[in-house]
């Protein structure tokens, strides 16, 4: 796992040197703090033209010889690699087969001898995470590319003379002249999301290479494509796929048991793979514990195992963790998080890069941090809800589909906006805070009433939250279209199959993955997802709905194939996720901060918010009318990403130290 940084150029004159491409990459020394590498260079047919690549490693697989930037035999590819090829060993021989010669034993070499022979191709063969550029000397060309599902980020800069990458975009900010411009419109999809959607950034002019794409800059020409799509859609196939899933449709319960079995377990143990020690983060849900057993399963000694959890008992987990602990048979480590830990939140705000409102971020990296004491690689359950219906909220996508079916007048009935006056609970989960927000999308279609239940601030809050002249510099943007066009890539399946396959392709990697991938980094330690091994993935698109949802319950088939390694009081236990207690926090120990941060002069003048919504926001929360620790949350980290990457007069170098309050 590593960091890197670079840029192509067509003209001498936008070439980066030695001294800029370290300052890139001291930046993300965090990502790879074992050592360091450069390749700059003039194309050998164009001395106009050229490359500047430069490396972070965090050593995993070849300690000794697996150093970067790496070359093919007579230096016409170079490549800067970010992940891990987990079939490499299978590559190398198949490549060794065809004649390649290879230096070293580490994956970043299979990647330059899988495109000598393979061309952009290659990408297929590919089995893991990763982001990576590649020069081709020989076509003055530059390759970036990115894992199908998400797991690792890369992002770029095009300008008239040169394109610029990075794994994070404090990187990029660090060449000379580089803006620091916020884009309005995506200061609407984070209050939307609590991200800002891949292609987009939070700054005018960087972009996200998404998920599943390559980008290929040659002769100064940019262009962007999709390699990979996950085969919700019946036409959709793979030129590697298992042959075996042409014939699933004539499978049996049975039958797709046993290959998920036999699949996830071979993901688990290819992921294994490491030269390093590793563990598990094992939280006492389904994903988590699946994946602990069957690691432990493949290990003839305990693994390690790794749980936090919170002194607010409905957000501790730890009892569950240790029930699967105890069943397995791992060596289980547990850690408490107290509000203290919110003392992270200048470091969090700088490792992010862009404002990021998940509030899980906090105890993910404070996980990361304890797990990286004992381990360099952990394995996470991560993308189980996802490919296996999970989420509680497909019970309302149900139910809502339900309703659709019945006459308009009594659609009608459910949608009326006097439901919204009903007395509630403050809570976020209280059953009448759930029916009001449920009853509050009905009047509108499946897919926008979808992102109503999901989103942070939806179109009414932000129209009452927004200043007259941020409405107007936003006029005409529709949030909603990034959700909309995933629900395009699956036309053709129920509403909830083709609900989960955009939260596959949006929510995954732009919030899960994102937030796993920046915290384990920022603590130098390598998180690896078997659920997310693009086998497993094409498996779960295929599986018909009644498999993985029943009854209003998601992950039917999980707990079916894997009984044997789940404690049966995780087999049914209602799903917590993993939050934290912000909503106590805000009424108690952090209200000081969040009051001084949202209602500071400093705060209130940057134009985008109608000051009054922010002190009624704040004061119903303070109060107890109201939850609203989720949209408190997302604008409090807004601000604070102000003042770390914006307010300063350079582009920052670290952490703020205080931010203001």
């Amino acid at each position: 796992m590593c960091g890197i940084a670079g840029a192509a150029w067509t003209r001498h004159s936008a070439a980066i040197d030695s001294a800029q491409l370290r300052r890139m990459t001291d930046l993300i020394v965090h990502r790879g703090p074992d050592q360091e590498g450069q390749h700059i260079a003039a194309a050998r047919g164009n001395p106009e033209a050229g490359v500047a690549l430069g490396f972070r490693r965090l050593s995993i697989i070849d300690l000794s010889t697996g150093n970067q930037p790496l070359s093919n035999e007579d230096g016409s590819v170079w490549i800067a690699f970010n992940g891990e090829i987990y079939n490499y060993v299978e590559l190398r021989e198949e490549l060794l087969a065809k004649g390649h010669q290879f230096a070293t034993h580490s994956d970043t070499e299979v990647i330059v001898h899988a495109y000598e022979e393979y061309g952009i191709e290659c990408l297929q063969k590919f089995r893991g995470m990763f982001a990576f550029a590649l020069w081709d000397d020989r076509n003055e060309r530059l390759l970036l590319a990115r894992d199908r599902l998400g797991k690792k980020p890369l992002l770029y800069r095009q300008e008239s003379d040169r394109l610029s990458f990075g794994s994070e975009l404090k990187s990029l900010l660090q060449i000379p002249g580089a803006p620091r411009e916020v884009d309005p419109q995506a200061i609407d999809l984070f209050l939307t999301y609590q991200y800002v959607p891949h292609p987009r950034t939070i700054l005018k002019g960087y972009r996200k290479l998404p998920p599943a794409h390559y980008a290929v800059y040659e002769k100064g020409q940019l262009s962007v494509q999709r390699y990979w799509t996950p085969p919700y859609r019946s036409d959709v196939t793979h030129p590697l796929a298992d042959p075996a899933l042409a014939h699933s449709q004539y499978w049996s319960a049975a039958d797709w048991q046993a290959k998920l079995r036999e699949t996830l377990t071979e993901a688990v143990r290819i992921r294994m793979r490491s030269d390093v020690p590793l563990g598990a983060f094992l939280s006492g849900g389904i994903d988590s514990t699946i994946i602990s057993g069957l690691m432990q399963s493949l290990s003839s000694r305990p693994i390690l195992t790794f749980s936090i959890g919170f002194p607010v008992a409905k957000f501790d987990e730890r009892e569950y963790a240790r029930e699967a602990a105890k069943l397995l048979g791992t060596d289980h480590q547990e850690y408490m998080v107290e509000p203290a830990a919110l003392d992270m939140l200048p470091e969090l705000i700088w490792h992010y890069d862009e404002p990021f409102g998940d509030s899980s971020a906090i105890p993910t990296m404070y996980l990361s941090r304890v797990t990286r004491q004992k381990v360099t690689v952990a394995l996470s359950g991560d993308g189980g809800d996802e490919l296996f219906a999970g989420y509680d909220r497909y019970q309302a996508v149900l139910l809502a589909g339900k309703i659709d079916r019945l006459p308009g007048f009594v659609k009608s009935i459910c949608g009326w906006p006097l439901w919204q006056k009903i007395p509630a609970r403050v809570e976020q989960k209280s059953f009448r805070r759930r029916l009001k927000r449920f009853l509050s999308g009905m009047a509108e279609s499946p897919e926008r009433r979808y992102l109503r239940w999901i989103g942070i601030f939806d179109n009414d809050a932000r129209d009452r939250l927004y200043s007259t002249e941020f409405k107007a510099r936003i006029a005409g943007f529709d949030s909603a279209e990034f959700l909309l066009d995933a629900y395009q890539l699956c036309p053709d399946r129920d509403f909830i199959t083709r609900t989960t396959a955009v939260d596959v392709q949006t929510y995954l990697p732009c919030d899960i993955l994102t937030k796993v991938d920046i915290a384990s980094m920022a603590a130098s330690l390598e998180a690896r997802s078997p659920f997310l091994d693009h086998h497993v993935a094409e498996l779960a698109a295929r599986m018909p709905l009644d498999l993985k949802f029943e009854r209003g319950r998601g992950k039917k088939i999980l707990v079916e194939t894997f009984k044997d390694l789940l404690p049966s009081s995780i087999q049914t236990r209602k799903k917590m996720g993993f939050g934290v207690p912000i909503d106590h926090w805000f009424r108690n120990e952090l209200r000081s901060l969040m009051e001084e941060t949202l209602l500071s002069p400093q705060s209130l003048a940057r134009g985008y918010f109608n000051p009054d919504t922010i002190r009624d926001l704040v004061t119903q929360h303070t109060s107890g009318q109201f939850d609203h620790s989720y949209r408190l949350w997302n604008l409090m980290v807004l601000e604070h990403w102000h003042r770390t990457f914006l307010d300063p007069a350079s582009p920052p170098t670290g952490p703020v130290q205080s931010l203001g309050m």
